[in-house]
């Protein structure tokens, strides 16, 4: 072999292009263009997102695009357009989309099926794209708006930023065609992983995005993009070109929200209300304070999530006591158990948060285990735990299965730190403590939303809400939470008839309603975005273990016509175009996220599961499991009264006795639900603390009562529990029996832990039902 040196001048770079980029006159990849069209009105926007694919390749081609969608977005349409023809995609259940989609494309047609993975994770597939035919495919969805202290925010997510995958790689056929492989922890991995590309790949993607403003009769002060340049034409804002898909756009409107009922005619309402005035008593706290270290979180995002950290500590007061927990694949704690929040022990946990930085995997779970059992043995305290992260983990179902129940007795908050966040999954932990979410995008953006985050942390304005007035169809009012200073309420549901609701709840100096007169609106967005809200809602509860629901929510999805977890929009082509199947396929690779710190190679990076690439995937490290429990350290978590000692880590085998070894040993038996499942754990923990008291004591009785009313909405009015909750919260009414009311809520207590839902009460999915991202 003979090796000549070429001239400088036959050799020239590509202008802008990263290490091991390649150029071809044809171009490489699929997704030509991206474009988002919105319009908001008031609290509401509606979208549509085009996505434009051209196949640069001389055979057939099949495409795959995973990309982000608003974890609140309610899609509603799928069209696929292609050589002049316009294709109407149709809403299936999701195994009988793909046995279409799959027999189309073997049968020489176009065809594309929308999925969604996580709720704010989508994928596309467009199958038969002839030789340098374009297709396009547009996406239609309503989303609501959060607001806050004056202002509301449309995020609209760009890329789908690599997470954490923990777990062991497990063997069969991938769920997906992405760069991480499927584990135990996350047997879904190779759908939520897309390859990433190197960072200054030429010809990115074509973006444009623009956003018509109506603030819907109310003034509108002020416009504001955090992340991006935009141009200013009246009420409509546009992205400069040039832009890249590497980040979110985001965009706030200063206008004053009022109280309102929105009614659309059709039997759904839409119910906003103000916040009362902020009280200057509350009740001491118990804070736990999660502060994510992984590699994901290098560069700013670990300076922004120090000082946010830094912030929460110094809000606290000498009659609070906290904790403090970094976590990689390790947990570390600035000191053991729960101290006073005095001066002293303030400083002591600032320097240990000054001393943090990033290294490792985001080992989730453990934490929050951990953050649980520290605060599951107090009472007459506010509980509450702050996580800072950016979210980026896989194993979300697996998460909310194992800490979900203990969870949503408590006071929960997060704050999400990226460009690119897990905005999704931070809601929902958010929603389960009925806590708030607060997002920071950029170091610009923390002073505001850490001030909204203190006053968040605190405890609620008004608690224990109920609405009544309608005609209210049962169990489709979204939860209700708790109402917090500056955020209004948003609650949605279905009704009968009636034209006004009356909300009560209990607030610090005794109860509280309010009046709120209906007005009818021909907004059709009020149902989808209705609609997604109690999907989520449905999904969530069979995540964590309802898996009974699963009939109820494909239902839900089909009757609303809005996407779920468990359908998909499928558009087939009836003209035959290729001789069969796509010769080809491509996964489409994604920028990597603006602001992450990349490696200094192209090798895997251990601390995301993914590797950063011009094209083509590779296999993710496996990543070494959290250190275990102190035995007893979960005492009262376990969904077995009887079974003390450590959780396993996820993919361990399961102890012989505990809650999963007890699940798997009833695989074969038949399956029926299982009312209280999904919080048994803290039923559990109360029953243990309640027999554990010396003696009788209305006080502790009185706020059982009020912790188990809010698992009771939790479960969507389970009426055994909602009985006794409303029994005990009478002890501190004159002349209650103490011990007849311990001995009650003893009696009622065990026989709901006790409930056998008999061989099967893991709700696994029925007989010849695999997990809904395999349905075929």
């Amino acid at each position: 072999m003979r090796i000549t040196s070429l001239e400088p001048a036959r050799c020239l770079p590509v202008p802008d292009a990263g290490f091991g980029a390649l150029r071809t006159e044809r171009g490489n990849l699929p997704l030509e263009s991206v474009d988002v069209a919105a319009g908001i009105s008031g609290l509401i926007a509606g979208v549509e997102v085009t996505q434009g694919f051209r196949n640069p390749f001389d055979v057939t081609l099949e495409a795959t695009y995973v990309f982000p969608l608003p974890d609140r977005a309610a899609v509603t349409g799928f069209r696929m357009e292609a050589d002049d023809r316009v294709i109407e995609g149709v809403l299936k259940e999701r195994g009988q989309a793909r046995a279409d989609y799959d027999q189309a494309l073997r049968e020489g047609r176009r065809a594309a099926i929308a999925e969604e993975d996580r709720p704010d994770v989508f994928t596309i597939r467009v199958g038969n794209i002839l030789p340098g035919e374009r297709v396009s495919v547009r996406l239609t969805m309503s989303q609501p708006l959060p607001y806050e202290d004056g202002a509301a925010t449309f995020r609209f997510p760009l890329v789908v930023a690599p997470r954490y995958i923990p777990g062991t790689p497990i063997d069969g056929r991938p769920a997906g065609d992405g760069a991480a492989p499927d584990t135990d922890a996350v047997p879904d991995a190779s759908r939520i992983s897309p390859p990433v590309l190197l960072p200054g790949f030429p010809d990115p993607v074509r973006l444009s995005l623009s956003a018509r403003v109506d603030a819907a009769g109310l003034e509108l002060r002020e416009l504001a993009s955090s992340l991006h340049v935009v141009e200013e034409e009246g009420h409509t804002v546009r992205l400069r070109p040039g832009e890249r898909l590497d980040r979110d756009f985001v965009l706030r409107m200063s206008f004053d929200a009022s109280t309102s009922l929105q009614l659309d005619g059709e039997g759904t309402f839409a119910l906003t209300v103000v916040p009362p005035p902020l009280q200057a008593t509350r009740a001491p706290r118990d804070v736990v304070l999660l502060l994510d270290r992984s590699g994901s979180m290098g560069g700013w995002k670990m300076v922004c999530a120090r000082r946010a950290a830094a912030r929460i500590v110094d809000t606290l007061t000498p009659q609070d006591r906290f904790a403090v927990l970094t976590f990689d694949s390790v947990v570390e704690q600035a000191f053991e158990g729960l101290v006073e929040a005095s001066d002293r022990n303030r400083y002591r946990a600032v320097e240990h948060l000054a001393r943090v930085d990033a290294r490792g995997g985001t080992e989730l779970l453990e934490p929050l285990l951990r953050a649980v059992a520290l605060l599951g043995a107090t009472s007459g305290r506010e509980r509450v735990v702050v996580l800072v992260t950016d979210g980026q983990v896989g194993n979300e179902d697996q998460i909310l299965e194992r800490a979900g129940g203990a969870l949503s007795a408590m006071r929960v908050h997060t704050v999400g730190i990226d460009r690119a966040v897990n905005a999704g999954f931070l809601g929902r932990l958010a929603g389960l403590g009925a806590g708030r979410c607060e997002l920071v995008e950029s170091e610009d953006r923390l002073d505001a939303a850490m001030e909204q985050i203190h006053r968040r942390i605190g405890a609620p304005l008004v608690t224990d809400l109920s609405v009544k007035g309608l005609d209210l169809e049962p169990d489709t009012v979204t939860h209700l939470g708790s109402i917090f200073p500056g955020v209004p309420l948003r609650v949605f549901g279905r009704y009968r008839e009636g034209s006004a609701l009356t909300v009560h709840g209990m607030a610090a100096d005794g109860p509280w309603e309010q009046q709120v007169p209906g007005v009818t609106v021909d907004h059709p967005a009020i149902r989808a975005v209705w609609a997604r809200t109690h999907l989520r809602e449905l999904e969530d509860r069979y995540a964590m273990g309802e898996h009974d629901l699963e009939s109820r929510i494909v239902r839900t999805s089909l009757d609303n016509g809005v996407l779920c977890r468990f359908t998909a929009y499928v558009a087939i082509d009836t003209r035959q175009v290729a001789d069969g199947g796509p010769e080809h396929r491509v996964i489409q690779p994604v920028e990597p996220p603006s602001g992450w710190e990349m490696p200094r190679s192209a090798a895997p990076m251990g601390a995301f599961g993914h590797t950063m690439m011009a094209a083509a995937p590779a296999a993710a490290v496996h990543m070494r499991q959290p250190q275990g429990f102190a035995p007893g350290a979960e005492q009262g978590l376990l969904g077995d009264a009887g079974a003390a000692g450590p959780l396993p880590a996820p993919g361990a085998p399961a102890r012989p006795g505990s809650p999963r070894g007890i699940a798997r040993s009833r695989r074969s038996g038949p399956r029926h639900a299982d009312p209280v499942a999904s919080v048994r754990p803290q039923l559990v923990a109360e029953l243990g603390r309640l027999t554990a008291l010396p003696a009788p004591d209305l006080l502790y009785l009185a706020d059982l009562g009020s912790r188990l009313a809010a698992l009771a909405s939790y479960l969507g009015g389970n009426e055994e529990l909602a009985a006794l909750a409303r029994e005990l919260e009478a002890a501190e009414r004159p002349g209650a029996d103490a011990q007849a009311l311990h001995d009650r809520a003893v009696a009622v207590l065990t026989a709901l832990v006790g409930h056998s839902s008999g061989p099967g009460a893991t709700g696994e999915p029925r007989e010849g039902r695999g997990p809904f991202w395999k349905r075929t």
